[in-house]
């Protein structure tokens, strides 16, 4: 590659212009354009001018401005001496670089350790506690109970001298209690009923209350509540009329048989509103069906229920609401409560001691 001055003097006599008229054309003194082509950069006071001029004369001879630049500063770096503290500048010696290796190998060694403590070292802690913890048996003494429950502990529920027993099985993704009817299946804040001793009736609810997801290790927080549904002694002595009511109220209270049948089958209920009423409703014992609806009604509004098994209601004024139960080729109407009056009603198939089922409607305490 030419040098700056070599490129500025054969571009401009390839040009056929003389030093003389490049200075005249581009008013720069005829001394400074041959100190460039000279590459005599002793005649420029200030590197400002000098780079000024190159510029201008490299410009108007045509030639790439940039690489004179570039070249100027090439020359500029070859000539600045190399500075003293270089020179004397000693290298690090071998014991400081290793001594520096090591430092650091040794940090992330301690990184790597600390992190495959915490995510694969087993928690031996944890192990120890689950492992020395033995299960836990409780009594269900009054009409409910909250308490946190780990795999295993078991709730004893008596009804009617029986004792029935409720453990609670697995803590995954759901809760998986076992009980003498079935296993249940809860996720956080779901609730089921249960009829512990299989005569027809729910006896037990059980609601989930906190757990946390495949920790079993913390357990759950469970609620039992036993309800309030007539026992199988006083349900067979109301049907069977063994008994008189103790007074008006138990006679209003005692349960009403609706149909007769020699097997259970599906029964609707078709309701006519005749005033502003909140009316709620459960479906009993049918899997997927268990959801609690509510719904405030006002004149004129009409509403239809279809259950298998039975249904619950929850009627916040009683002469509000003209209720048929229709099944079996039978339209029968309910009998409610007194005007103004919040009651709780079960509907629902039992069956008694000669095979016969009966589609029962019982008051609950509302």
């Amino acid at each position: 590659m030419k040098s700056i001055g070599e490129q500025l003097k054969t571009a401009r006599e390839s040009k056929g212009i003389s030093i003389d008229d490049a200075a005249r054309e581009i008013n720069i003194a005829r001394k400074y354009l041959a100190a460039l082509e000279s590459e005599d950069f002793s005649q420029f006071t200030a590197e400002a001018y000098l780079l000024g001029f190159l510029k201008n004369y490299g410009e108007y001879l045509g030639l790439d401005v940039k690489e004179l630049l570039s070249l100027y500063r090439i020359i500029k770096i070859q000539e600045e001496p190399v500075p003293v503290e270089q020179l004397l500048h000693t290298p690090l010696s071998v014991k400081r670089i290793l001594a520096t290796v090591f430092i650091v190998a040794g940090g992330l060694a301690l990184i790597v350790g600390v992190v495959y403590y915490f995510l694969f070292m087993p928690k031996e802690q944890n192990v120890e506690q689950l492992t020395e913890r033995q299960p836990v048996e409780y009594t269900l003494v009054e009409g409910s109970l909250e308490k946190r429950f780990y795999e295993g502990d078991a709730l004893i529920i008596p009804v009617s001298g029986i004792d029935y027993k409720v453990s609670l099985r697995s803590i995954g993704d759901v809760i998986t209690l076992s009980t003498p009817e079935k296993d249940i299946k809860l996720g956080l804040n779901n609730e089921a009923s249960s009829d512990i001793n299989n005569d027809g009736i729910m006896e037990l609810r059980i609601a989930a209350v906190d757990y946390a997801q495949n920790r079993p290790d913390i357990g759950a927080f469970l609620r039992f509540d036993m309800l309030n549904t007539p026992s199988v002694a006083a349900l067979e002595q109301n049907l069977g009329g063994t008994a008189a009511a103790s007074s008006a109220g138990d006679a209003a209270n005692a349960p009403r048989i609706i149909f007769n049948s020699a097997s259970p089958y599906p029964f609707t209920l078709q309701m006519v509103f005749s005033s502003y009423c909140m009316f709620r409703w459960e479906i009993l014992r049918e899997t997927g069906r268990q959801n609690r609806n509510e719904r405030y009604f006002v004149r004129g509004d009409e509403q239809t229920i279809q259950a298998q098994n039975g249904v619950r209601l929850w009627i916040s004024n009683s002469s509000a609401v003209k209720i048929w139960i229709i099944g079996g080729g039978h339209n029968v109407p309910l009998e409610l409560g007194s005007p103004g009056e919040a009651i709780v009603e079960d509907i629902y198939w039992t069956r008694d001691d000669y095979g016969r089922y009966k589609l029962i409607q019982s008051r609950l305490e509302s």
